[in-house]
């Protein structure tokens, strides 16, 4: 490649080194992050090919970063890891770097992340959780920097959102469980606030409607998508006078939580209790039983919302609401018909 060339590209720069265009991106802005081998043949390829001076000036000619931020919930939580995985190799491919941002659902450390935005120092936004840190619901409000919303589908905000079916994929476990003869069955539900969770109560209530069946209120319990609290609940649900046949669990964290609380009170699982979960996290398969569990098609999740964003960033309209992704149940062995 000639020396200086105008247009060359990130991907022309990792083609030289012999990298991917994401260890580009980090041997460029944290050369702590890669070895000192990798770093010597990207900087070596970028004076080759003339990228640095030629993409930082058309960078701030167009008053670019080229940069977008990611704001995480809870990034211990590992549903998110292929989510952020398909939204950095797609941000990679088009030159983009993501900075992460864990809110710990605490506003007032999302408004510091939204400020990057407002001063130029990020192009964009991705949100994975429902809280917004400004009013996007008023019309008048033209200002908002580009963004879009992936996983959780909130139509009261009106932003562009990638996600799945929450209702009928809780529904299609639940009434999994039914067709097998659970009549008493569970749910451990995440946070009331969290719409998702809204849906997935509404699914899991046709389910059992479907079927005939009442809903017990003594089987409604409410944890925060942790092991710890799938461990609390289960503690209570198992302790009733007259404990549930199965449960069914808002994300596989609180399932497995809960398988681990039920064998240690004696439980066997499937056989005298079916636990299912929702999310198909990479732990659900290897747990003792591998869980039966909604998947998510999370990596899509995060390369869909990319693109949707990046085709903002391009001045291009896209429309606000949903863009649903398909969902599947995947049957593995924690669930079992209930002992006659």
């Amino acid at each position: 490649m000639k020396r200086g060339k105008l247009m060359a590209t990130m991907k022309e720069v990792a083609q030289l080194a012999g990298v991917s265009t994401a260890t580009v991106s980090r041997a460029l802005m944290n050369p702590e992050k890669v070895s000192n081998a990798t770093r010597k043949r990207v900087e070596d390829a970028v004076l080759e090919s003339g990228y640095s001076p030629n993409s930082l000036a058309r960078n701030l000619r167009r008053n670019e970063s080229k940069t977008i931020i990611v704001i995480v919930p809870d990034i211990c939580d590992p549903y998110f890891t292929e989510i952020i995985r398909g939204i950095e190799d797609t941000a990679a491919e088009h030159n983009y770097l993501v900075l992460l941002g864990d809110s710990g659902q605490q506003l007032k450390r999302e408004s510091s992340f939204v400020n990057l935005v407002f001063t130029k120092q990020a192009d964009g936004m991705l949100l994975l959780g429902t809280d917004v840190p400004f009013d996007v619901s008023k019309p008048e409000q033209k200002n908002l920097p580009p963004l879009v919303m992936a996983c959780e589908y909130a139509p009261e905000l009106e932003l562009p959102t990638v996600h799945i079916d929450n209702l009928t994929a809780a529904f299609d476990v639940v009434n999994y469980l039914t067709q097998m003869g659970h009549k008493k069955i569970a749910e451990m539900s995440g946070p009331s606030d969290a719409s998702l969770c809204q849906f997935r109560h509404q699914g899991y209530q046709q389910a059992l409607r479907r079927a005939g069946i009442d809903m017990n209120p003594a089987y409604q319990t409410q944890g925060d998508f942790t092991l710890e609290s799938g461990v609390s609940a289960a503690n209570k649900l198992l302790s009733l006078p007259e404990p549930p046949t199965a449960i069914f669990c808002h994300n596989d964290s609180m399932a497995i939580g809960a398988i681990q609380q039920a064998k240690k009170q004696g439980f066997r699982i499937p056989q005298d209790l079916s636990i299912v979960g929702f999310d198909d996290i990479q732990f659900s398969q290897y747990c003792d039983p591998p869980l039966t569990t909604i998947a998510q098609p999370r990596y899509e999740i995060g390369k869909q919302s990319m693109l949707m964003l990046l085709e903002i960033l391009k001045g291009r309209e896209v429309r606000a609401g949903s863009r649903l992704l398909e969902a599947n149940l995947v049957i593995r062995n924690s669930a079992a018909p209930p002992r006659s």
